[in-house]
């Protein structure tokens, strides 16, 4: 079983984001960068896949030279290899992003063999585009799902699970080789040991320089089709109060009153 994981170098999630000054772009200086928690579980899902069925294990992203570092934590986790699709740094659009990632498979299917499992997480967490993954089994002419919180792999087939609206599960049966979406929760991603990251730096990341005639960003082209950014603006924050109700024993009676407002307790 030859698996491939598809990643993105994104700000660390939960930091505070700031613009640079003409609001085009996220200022990075005092953020760190990781994948997204959805690509975490899809780099543990393909591990998962070559230790029970034997195989080979890739991952591959699009991106500026630092993403070299996100490829080595991956390789730390025991992904086998790792494939750089190098640009400036400037931001592609899903269109481009897919249309680079699905030339790249073809290249590196055409040297090494095929990939039974095409694997992304179900969107960035940056910019939530969901499209990239689906626009790529597209491209490749491959049966593709996404939202999966499960995924068993027999030998020319997967049966993939997803939540459904309302609650209960659907199941899927796709022939392989395919293209799957994974989300967060799928399974409990491991943390690379000392050995694994000593072992993943002396690895070597395959490199290939990819510009506007490869697709390029959309920004870039100027008469692409489809929506252009214009500016960036940060939502309003919501700012928190705090109600201080009593102090001590003595906001006891209080307390009682507005449990039972919000219908804690019965009146």
């Amino acid at each position: 079983m030859n698996v491939l994981v598809c990643v993105k170098r994104v700000p660390q999630t939960g930091g505070r984001i700031v613009l640079t000054a003409d609001g085009q772009a996220i200022d990075t200086k005092f953020l760190g960068f990781t994948i997204s928690p959805h690509e975490e579980c899809g780099v543990e899902e393909a591990v998962r896949i070559v230790e029970a069925h034997g195989g080979s294990s890739a991952v591959l992203t699009l991106g500026p030279a630092a993403a070299e570092d996100q490829l080595r934590d991956a390789m730390a986790l025991s992904i086998e290899r790792a494939v750089l699709l190098e640009t400036d740094g400037s931001e592609w659009d899903p269109v481009s992003t897919a249309t680079a990632i699905a030339d790249a498979v073809r290249a590196q299917e055409a040297a090494d063999g095929g990939f039974d499992l095409i694997v992304f997480g179900n969107e960035s967490a940056d910019s939530g585009g969901y499209q990239v993954g689906i626009r790529v089994a597209v491209a490749l002419g491959r049966p593709v799902v996404t939202g999966l919180k499960g995924l068993e792999v027999g030998d020319e087939r997967i049966t993939a699970r997803r939540e459904a609206p309302g609650g209960g599960w659907e199941t899927y049966e796709l022939p392989l080789p395919a293209v799957v979406g994974v989300k967060e929760g799928i399974n409990l991603p491991r943390y690379p040991s000392v050995p694994g990251r000593l072992r993943a730096k002396k690895k070597e990341v395959e490199r290939i320089p990819v510009g506007a005639a490869s697709g390029g960003p959309a920004a870039a082209a100027g008469a692409a089709l489809g929506p252009l950014m214009v500016v960036l603006r940060l939502p309003e924050e919501q700012a928190s109060e705090a109600e201080i109700i009593g102090r001590g024993a003595e906001a006891a009676p209080a307390v009682v009153d507005l449990l039972e407002k919000i219908g804690v307790l019965d009146a």
